[in-house]
């Protein structure tokens, strides 16, 4: 362990005593041996000036204390009123975008160094105080010389060797629990702490961000649901972003949200379709969605449109996950929870021995009483538990490519309960996600399936000819082939037997998902077949 990691773990306990946040563990129910060990702490002793504040805020004081890492987990927190006390919640929301900003000179001279130009040459208007400040940068407003109102990201000085420290202490302790424990294993947290890392240091890369920006921006061009800010590519550097300033109010001030009568239904069922629109439709998702990154147009209120900020963290999932994720939900909707069971065994998530009846009951026995419920009469935390459980049980793993999908879930849901409590996320969703799974396997989707396909027809002919005329003029020292014993045949024999794998699984899908046309699946199986039974 190095020196530096060490250090920081003797910071860490220092901000844990500095805050006295031992007060709440101790404030859970705990055994009386548990209990009696805080007089023996020798910190509990001394009277700190710290005692004079809430708990919450506390919390959040020692959160921001710690830097990045922790303040991101607070940002998760508190979009979760339904699992915290409501002082904890409202003293973790400033954590969202009212972190202390760093000095606004050093902000200027990193600027100017990224820019390669002062301020004053590239900006007509610059405001020294930040408009906004957060766990990895902070925003000035500001207008560019050619008139357009913008705003200024730039990166916290100094953050990479915290995040450094921090992370190794993470690595330490998954690998620990996975040596320590088969539940551990399950959660696989070696490999979540790893696409954790990935995760918060590409967000210190703002180039990346303005890519996420822009590509977000062009899937929802012309959207009534969602906008995205203009990115200014000229002067955007890895530790500079300036992007066009928006106008709006934020998604959790619901008193100036009611003020001009939002249609708080519509806005909450425009944000669930939002995320399975990014998720299923694009595969490309806004994965850090906390109320501080969102925003809500004041031009239509009666039909309103979000604005998003700050793309740094975004997701995506390969077409067998999304695959594998959209008939699950499907499933789900539908309440047939013996498909769920049997597409989480055929997707290798829980063992192939699994006994399906067993693992069909207890989904149910979890699932079941949450449906039909608004997400005010939902506790997401006893359910969570409760599928932790179930996991356990069956020695479900945990699938560490759609960790941050349940990240950004759990920011949505937690969300919507603020906005419209009266939300009914299965009927919000459901359609959706039928239409998608319809589009999926109609024939303008499959035509173009089979376009790409037919685009590698002149390559595979190319090989299959190249294959034959090897075969016709073997080198005499080589030894015949199997395959040159069974006559020239065989490679379009190999190319039917493709094409009925192909038509097959095309048909397949097609039934499962009750397409209304399939011909191009059947077209496969009948050309396949010809191949293969011709003399």
């Amino acid at each position: 362990m190095k020196l530096l990691a060490v250090r920081r773990l003797l910071r860490i306990q220092s901000v844990v005593i500095r805050y006295r946040l031992d007060d709440l563990l101790f404030d859970l129910p705990l055994p009386w041996w548990l209990m009696a060990l805080r007089h023996l702490m020798p910190w509990r002793w001394f009277p700190r000036k710290t005692l004079e504040l809430s708990r919450g805020a506390r919390l959040r004081l020692a959160l921001q204390d710690l830097g990045p890492i922790f303040i991101k987990f607070g940002q998760l927190l508190s979009t979760r009123r339904d699992l915290l006390p409501e002082d904890i919640a409202d003293e973790l929301m400033l954590l969202q975008d009212r972190v202390p900003p760093f000095d606004p000179q050093k902000a200027v001279a990193l600027i100017e160094e990224q820019l390669g130009a002062k301020i004053s040459e590239v900006f007509s208007r610059f405001d020294v105080e930040p408009l906004a400040s957060a766990s990895v940068a902070q925003v000035h407003a500001a207008k560019l010389k050619s008139g357009e109102e913008v705003v200024v990201k730039v990166v916290r000085p100094g953050l990479k060797p915290i995040i450094a420290q921090d992370l190794a202490w993470l690595f330490l302790i998954a690998r620990g629990a996975e040596r320590v424990s088969a539940d551990a294993r399950l959660l696989h947290p070696v490999e979540v702490v790893n696409d954790y890392e990935k995760t918060i240091y590409d967000e210190l890369d703002l180039l990346r961000e303005a890519a996420n920006a822009s590509q977000l921006k062009r899937n929802f061009e012309g959207s009534e649901m969602m906008y995205v800010p203009q990115v200014y590519w000229d002067w955007c550097r890895p530790k500079v972003l300036v992007m066009e300033r928006i106008y709006g109010i934020q998604v959790t001030d619901l008193a100036t949200l009611a003020d001009q009568r939002t249609d708080m239904k519509m806005l909450a069922e425009r944000g669930v379709e939002i995320f399975f629109t990014q998720v299923f439709r694009d595969s490309f998702f806004h994965a850090d969605m906390h109320p501080g990154n969102i925003f809500v147009s004041t031009v239509k209120p009666w039909s309103p449109q979000y604005i998003a900020i700050d793309c740094g963290i975004v997701g995506s999932l390969t077409p067998e996950d999304q695959d594998y994720l959209a008939r699950n939900l499907f499933a789900f909707f539908k309440r047939d929870y013996r498909r769920v069971a049997q597409l989480h065994i055929d997707s290798g998530w829980v063992p192939a021995h699994t006994k399906l009846n067993e693992f069909e009951a207890a989904i149910r026995t979890v699932c079941e009483p949450i449906f039909e419920k608004p997400l005010k009469d939902i506790s997401f935390g006893q359910v969570l538990m409760r599928l932790f459980q179930t996991a356990r049980r069956f020695n479900m793993e945990v699938q560490p490519q759609l960790v941050l999908l349940q990240k950004t879930l759990l920011n949505i849901e937690g969300l919507g309960r603020q906005l419209y409590p009266e939300l009914d996320l299965w009927s919000t969703a459901q359609p959706f996600l039928e239409r998608w799974m319809r589009e999926r396997v109609s024939p303008k989707t499959l035509l173009q399936n089979l376009h790409g396909q037919v685009e590698q027809i002149p390559h595979l002919a190319g090989m299959t000819r190249d294959l034959l005329e090897r075969m016709s003029q073997p080198h005499l020292a080589d030894p015949p082939s199997p395959w040159q014993q069974k006559g020239d045949g065989w490679a379009l024999r190999l190319l039917g037997a493709g094409l009925l794998a192909g038509g097959a699984t095309l048909a397949a899908g097609a039934v499962s998902l009750s397409a209304p046309a399939a011909w191009p699946a059947w077209l496969m199986l009948a050309a396949g077949l010809y191949l293969i039974v011709r003399r």
